[in-house]
């Protein structure tokens, strides 16, 4: 037995029919999300992302290390300083980074190294990855750092899509400018940044379609 203490779990279950009807209802309403790029200026409440981010910070991690800090912007000053960095990142990639390859397949897409939403959407919420811990003059390891912020970052991204505002996973590439605008530690490095906010009356998106059942579950 472990020396630490442990408390019982008390799960909440269900009967096997709405176990059914609740897996469905989860789906159609995970199913109905889309990346969105035409943001409204329209504020969120501070109470709203602060829950949304605890949502994410609920996720599993390796050894219960929970690497991550969610840096929540609203300072226009700082969005419109993230964006001139993230467009100069971005402009380079798409002048010269990006193989045609990868360039063909955003086309249907329709991005570019424009980034607007950076600066008109009411949050930026952007995820960095704790590489270490520091307690004192000591570096504290920590297990499963990718893993554990990526399962983070999928807990947000349905917490955003459950209140019912939109988002999109933008990952300028190299992102340390972040780390320098925001003064992040050492310890801390740029994982995910994702504009929050309501859409535009006449947002649209790409028509594409997800893959099918058939396509993505192999049964044993």
């Amino acid at each position: 037995m472990s020396e630490h203490p442990f408390i019982k779990h008390i799960p909440k279950t269900y009967p096997e029919n709405e176990i059914l009807q609740r897996s469905s209802d989860y789906y159609e309403l995970l199913d109905q999300r889309r990346s969105v790029r035409d943001f409204s200026d329209q504020m969120v409440p501070k109470e709203v992302i602060q829950n949304i981010i605890m949502t994410a910070s609920s996720a599993p991690s390796g050894a219960h290390k929970q690497p991550w800090t969610f840096c929540a912007i609203s300072n226009k000053a700082l969005q419109k300083k993230i964006k001139a960095a993230a467009e100069e990142e971005e402009y380079k990639s798409y002048h010269g980074r990006m193989s045609q390859e990868w360039l063909d397949d955003l086309a249907p897409i329709g991005t570019d190294w424009h980034k607007e939403f950076l600066e008109i959407a009411p949050w930026l919420i952007i995820m960095f990855k704790k590489t270490y811990d520091v307690e004192g003059d000591q570096k504290k390891k920590n297990y499963y750092v990718m893993e554990s912020v990526g399962i983070a970052a999928g807990f947000l991204i349905s917490a955003i899509h459950n209140a019912g505002l939109v988002t999109l996973t933008h990952t300028p590439s190299p992102m340390n400018f972040l780390q320098n605008i925001l003064e992040r530690p050492a310890n801390e490095k740029p994982f995910l940044l994702l504009p929050v906010g309501y859409p535009t009356k006449e947002a649209m998106v790409p028509d594409l379609a997800r893959k099918s059942a058939d396509d993505v579950i192999v049964w044993y």
